[in-house]
């Protein structure tokens, strides 16, 4: 009986504990497959084409993939979490190589997962300076997942006017 009793009692606490985090957890899934997307992408494109960029003035494939890794710093420090001491906000942009975009790429997506996390529930309607706007947390956790969504999109023009076909349509 007693197994019992605490059995119930810890899948009432996780119950409790998965509601408290719902929207948290709802954007960390939704992101989650427009990272893995964006990532399928990024490996699908060849090492030439990172430079490839639709005309002057654009971001080129690997610049777009690395906007989206400072994104995810940026927006994230701005909620409370500073990027981690390895990574040098100010030299992101300078990254070379299809394999180092990637991996910095990778990177930054693992870092705003975990931290979106981290955001309590009675603060999601804390308001927050991000720059370009005063939103509250929930919007800023919305931004993040927005601002991979809007280059993933622009990530599959670019590959379909190189002729590469996004993985997962094919």
């Amino acid at each position: 009986m007693k197994k019992l009793i605490f059995a119930c009692m810890l899948m009432v606490v996780t119950m409790t504990y998965a509601q408290d985090k719902l929207a948290q957890a709802t954007i960390q899934g939704v992101l989650t497959g427009n990272q893995a997307q964006v990532v399928q992408l990024a490996e699908a494109f060849s090492e030439d084409q990172y430079d490839w960029r639709p005309s002057e003035g654009v971001n080129s494939v690997g610049e777009a993939l690395l906007h989206i890794a400072g994104g995810n710093y940026f927006l994230a420090s701005k909620l409370g979490f500073p990027p981690p001491e390895d990574v040098d906000m100010m030299s992101l942009g300078k990254i070379t190589g299809k394999d180092n975009i990637i991996a910095t790429l990778k990177k930054s997506n693992e870092f705003v997962l975990e931290k979106i996390m981290e955001v309590e529930s009675d603060d999601l309607n804390e308001e927050v300076d991000f720059g370009f706007a005063k939103m509250n947390k929930m919007g800023g956790l919305l931004a993040i997942m927005e601002h991979n969504g809007e280059h993933k999109g622009q990530l599959i023009a670019y590959a379909r006017t190189n002729g590469v076909v996004p993985p997962w349509s094919k």
